[in-house]
């Protein structure tokens, strides 16, 4: 089938462009980046290609919806250098990035859960309070202690930027408001989960900028959908590679 391929009835240029919606100078592009093999050429130096040609483009195109063009560009060069192996490699990165983004969003949506929105008394008593204090403020001993960890700790996610408490302006002690307790809480349940403060530490970013943990499950929602959406890409990118794999035995 492959020698059919190769062998078949000569394509321009623009036979592959318009196939796909580009211009003709993208397919040259394509070839001489090594995306696409070597065209041949006509005796008057005009190049043409083949259905193995246009085979290589449809696999190119497929694996741009996954791995981006970097990467289906690096894949398809590789292929045709003989080195399948990188090749596979490469489609494997994309594969194990996709899962630990997964992960991700299965810790943060776990850490999420094991958040409790409501705000009881017991986690702010008055007598933890310096005066002008908002009624849910609370001190680094209190909040070190309601979650089982050490004031060191929070000191340390402090220097992090986890976390950004006030400084009362009478004791110069350190205040966490309820944004900062909810800010604690959340980098608390995803460091139980195994992350690292490198990873936490944009998480916890976000759920600022998105004022709060609602907006930030909407945020996880569209991850979510982002996510499966890719994984159909990468799936349709590898099936496309395979039949081209095949087309060049």
């Amino acid at each position: 089938m492959g020698r059919n391929l190769q062998t078949g009835g000569r394509l321009r240029p623009i036979d592959l462009a318009r196939a796909h919606g580009l211009s003709t100078q993208a397919v040259r592009n394509y070839e001489e980046d090594g995306i696409l093999p070597a065209a041949d050429r006509t005796a008057h130096g005009y190049r043409t290609y083949t259905a193995l040609h246009a085979e290589a483009l449809r696999a190119f195109l497929a694996l741009v919806g996954g791995h981006g063009h970097q990467t289906a560009a690096a894949v398809m060069r590789a292929v045709h250098q003989g080195a399948d192996d990188e090749a596979f490699r490469l489609v494997d990165e994309s594969h194990a990035r996709l899962l630990e983004d997964r992960r991700t969003l299965r810790a943060v949506e776990d850490a999420l859960r094991g958040l409790d929105p409501r705000t009881t008394p017991e986690d702010r008593p008055e007598d933890r309070r310096g005066p002008g204090s908002r009624s849910a403020d609370t001190f680094i001993g209190p909040l070190a202690r309601k979650l089982g960890i050490r004031p060191a700790t929070l000191r340390a996610w402090e220097r992090a930027g986890l976390v950004r408490p006030r400084r009362d302006a009478r004791t110069g002690y350190r205040v966490y408001d309820e944004a900062d307790v909810r800010d604690v809480r959340l980098a608390h349940q995803l460091r139980r989960g195994g992350y690292p403060l490198a990873r936490i530490v944009p998480l916890v970013t976000r759920v600022r900028a998105a004022g709060g943990l609602e907006p930030l499950e909407t945020a996880l929602d569209d991850l979510r959908v982002r996510l499966s959406t890719r994984g159909r890409a990468l799936l349709r990118g590898a099936a496309a590679l395979e039949r081209y794999l095949r087309e060049r035995e």
